[in-house]
């Protein structure tokens, strides 16, 4: 671990779209069953993290306001990994919220996740891999897709990940609406929706239920074959609920998006591109139309997980963010 004066380490976290979003069945615990295409993009958060002098880890918060207190995703990161190996000293962190809260887009579990890897790398790897995703999986559904570094195929609750090798390179803009979704409201209503027509929703659901067979063998990373995959289920109750993530959908399309969706249980909505100009055009006119905080982002094929400092090479091409010397984009 660091000496008396030890240094910073850095961080940009991704977000992630879901591209395809189908609910394959619910537990006997409220958790439901999944089948998701996950990707993540190029736009970040930034950890600041440091050894402290005391035990007492310490957060501080900018940007999208988060609590800086023991409810942040990151103190529990810190919190499952010092309880899993006797750490008993703190950290000074600082985190600067650049993704949206609560909008469907994982920031939060890709702090957690950073926070995790940085952690097992500080100390020497004490946590093995198997250990590492079953304390993110404790964290939350999507936190283990963020240790995964690339595109992914979820199942389960999230927790079972098969990464999807040939990923196209595409280009997205997201939009946030100023509003609020809650994810265990979109889930519930979900559960009432499908109620409503047992016979019909078990049809529905049992052609769902194959989704890995259906999306897997035949994937051969071709935009347009992606562009087909895109479903959300969760839209059937957001939409009706909240016009405005159908509106934004629309926009997107008139603004020349391949296919356009809500992303997790919302209320962010992505639109996808295959040319980078298209993309910024198409942000450009998102943004005069006041429907939300725009951002125009490209995807990430692969994440680096080494957690390393010292003079670095940026992670990733291009320059959303910058990463200088000793930041790091997991």
């Amino acid at each position: 671990m660091p000496g008396s004066n030890p240094p910073s380490f850095v961080f940009h976290t991704p977000a992630k779209l879901n591209l395809r979003l189908k609910i394959t069945g619910i537990r006997e615990n409220g958790y439901h069953d999944l089948v998701s295409i996950m990707a993540p993009v190029r736009l970040y958060d930034r950890i600041e993290l440091k050894s402290g002098a005391e035990k007492a880890t310490r957060i501080t918060c900018s940007g999208f306001p988060v609590p800086d207190d023991e409810s942040n995703l990151v103190f529990k990161a810190v919190r499952a990994f010092s309880s899993c190996t006797g750490m008993d000293h703190g950290f000074l962190i600082h985190l600067t919220k650049n993704i949206p809260v609560a909008a469907g887009l994982g920031g939060g579990s890709s702090d957690a996740a950073c926070v995790l890897m940085a952690l097992n790398e500080m100390c020497s790897y004490p946590v093995s891999k198997e250990k590492m995703a079953q304390m993110a999986l404790g964290l939350g559904a999507d936190v283990p897709f963020f240790l995964q570094g690339g595109p992914c195929l979820a199942r389960g609750i999230g927790e079972i990940l098969a990464p999807i090798q040939k990923w196209p390179d595409l280009w997205y803009v997201i939009v946030m609406p100023p509003i609020a979704v809650s994810t265990a409201w979109a889930y519930a209503e979900f559960d009432r929706y499908q109620l409503k027509d047992a016979e019909k929703d078990a049809r529905e659901l049992e052609l769902t239920m194959d989704q890995h067979n259906y999306i897997m063998p035949d994937f051969r990373g071709e935009k347009s074959q992606l562009v087909r995959l895109l479903e959300n289920d969760l839209e059937r109750v957001a939409i009706p609920a909240f016009p405005v993530i159908d509106t934004i959908k629309t926009l997107l399309l008139q603004a020349g998006a391949d296919g356009a969706l809500m992303s997790g249980s919302g209320p962010s909505v992505f639109g996808v591109f295959q040319a980078k100009d298209r993309c910024f055009q198409a942000k450009e006119f998102l943004q005069a139309k006041n429907v939300g905080k725009v951002f125009a982002v490209d995807g990430l094929v692969g994440c680096r997980q080494a957690v390393r400092h010292g003079p670095l090479e940026p992670a990733f091409g291009g320059s959303n963010p910058p990463t200088p010397a000793n930041e790091r984009a997991h």
